[in-house]
């Protein structure tokens, strides 16, 4: 089974001949090194491209050791390019390399040459690839699978079983590859301890295991939920298992989301149009390894969904924040009182944006204004969208506030504008 990932084939097509280095980008074994050496390999071989045209080195491959040196893997790619054709140059875990951005600069020299590279591991993670080039560096960020690329590759299966399992082993290919249940929940728990873990662990010579763990363990079990390093800290002193200081806290955070594990979600004053420094919301990059990290023993559909609505719209190339409004209503003295309101996210890309609430259900009247409170509230005219559960027919009520359906709303790339 093969999953096309025709999103990332088409910004990889738009990014063609840039006269940059395409570095592809996200968390490890997402298929950086398929997208690149498969996918858009076969790309350019249907649209033309001759296979001597397209030059891949696998530096992890022992076989491709002698071109970890810069100046022989720099010849080597030299003496393929025979003639003022374009050639593609394809490199994976180019951090394997000494000296590479001077080899990837060279290529840039060359006008029939268009590189592409990934690079991911403990000493030198793929989000340091692109600081690298100094603005010669065009990232192209890849996901773990979305629903809808899961869907279109097995359409055999109903999509509620499919979002059942996608909501408790996520979307690593290998992990929706895997038949049985059993073996996503063990790959999920192997991966995450012996490869990711382990990689933030050696690159920032982490000596306390346990601590990076614990962390791990509270921000899985608080997805979605505001905190900053001083609360976390707070939180592992009550709970008498360990003193951590929020200045710890704050650089073990900023390894996980350096690793692509968790990503940060910042808080914005809507009406006062100004970001509010803490605290913030943290949401998993894959839902497995959230679960697999709490040995799948707290499997909340509110907490995963909200975390899944923020994971599309982060894939969709989305700004994603979490939104305050202010509100002044009257307390049981009928004084005035001023009270801030949460919108789950704040949603921008260019001159678009879009207000948007997750709410597992709406049962009644009462949660219906609890969910739409926020948004009536907002003093200007973009789109306001709350997405549920159940699969609905979309509805606009008088406040213009649409409410979708979750698989609309995954499966439908249009779905914001409907």
């Amino acid at each position: 089974m093969i999953f096309n990932r025709l999103y990332y084939i088409n910004k990889l097509i738009s990014h063609k001949h840039n006269k940059m280095v395409k570095v592809v980008t996200g968390i490890r074994r997402s298929g950086k090194s398929f997208l690149l050496f498969e996918l858009f390999r076969n790309h350019l071989i249907d649209n033309g491209v001759r296979e001597d045209h397209i030059i891949t080195i696998a530096l992890d491959d022992r076989l491709n050791k002698q071109l970890r040196d810069p100046d022989a893997c720099l010849s080597y790619i030299r003496n393929l390019v025979k003639d003022k054709d374009m050639y593609y140059v394809m490199i994976d875990e180019v951090q394997l390399m000494d000296e590479f951005v001077d080899v990837l600069n060279s290529l840039l020299h060359l006008s029939n040459v268009d590189a592409y590279v990934t690079g991911s591991n403990s000493k030198f993670l793929s989000s340091d690839v692109i600081t690298e080039f100094r603005g010669r560096g065009d990232e192209i960020h890849i996901n773990p699978l979305s629903m809808n690329e899961i869907c279109e590759a097995m359409p055999d299966i109903d999509w509620n079983r499919q979002w059942e399992l996608y909501m408790t082993y996520g979307g690593l290919p290998m992990t929706v590859l895997y038949q049985s249940e059993k073996e996503k929940a063990d790959y999920l728990k192997k991966l995450l301890k012996e490869t990711y873990l382990r990689d933030i662990k050696e690159r920032h010579k982490i000596a306390n295991d346990l601590e990076l763990e614990q962390l791990l363990n509270m921000l899985a079990s608080s997805v979605g939920s505001l905190t900053n390093p001083q609360k976390l800290s707070d939180t592992f002193l009550s709970s008498g298992k360990m003193k951590l200081s929020a200045n710890t806290i704050k650089q073990y955070l900023d390894y996980l989301c350096e690793a692509y594990l968790i990503d940060k979600s910042e808080r914005f004053d809507i009406k006062g149009k100004r970001y509010i420094s803490t605290p913030y919301k943290f949401y998993f990059t894959d839902l497995g390894l959230r679960n697999a990290k709490l040995n799948f023993r707290q499997i909340e559909e509110t907490h995963l969904m909200e975390n899944a609505i923020y994971n599309e719209l982060i894939m969709r190339d989305f700004n994603v924040d979490v939104g305050v409004v202010e509100v002044r209503e009257k307390d049981g003295n009928d004084n005035s009182v001023r009270k801030h309101i949460e919108v789950d996210f704040v949603v921008n890309q260019g001159s678009k944006r879009y207000y948007i609430q997750s709410a597992f259900a709406l049962p009644n009247v009462e949660k219906v204004q609890q969910e739409t409170r926020p948004l009536i509230n907002i003093p200007d005219s973009f789109k306001k969208i709350i997405v549920v559960k159940d699969d609905i027919l979309l509805r606009r009520d008088d406040n213009g506030i649409v409410t979708m359906g979750l698989k609309q709303f995954l499966m439908d790339s249009n779905s914001l504008d409907l």
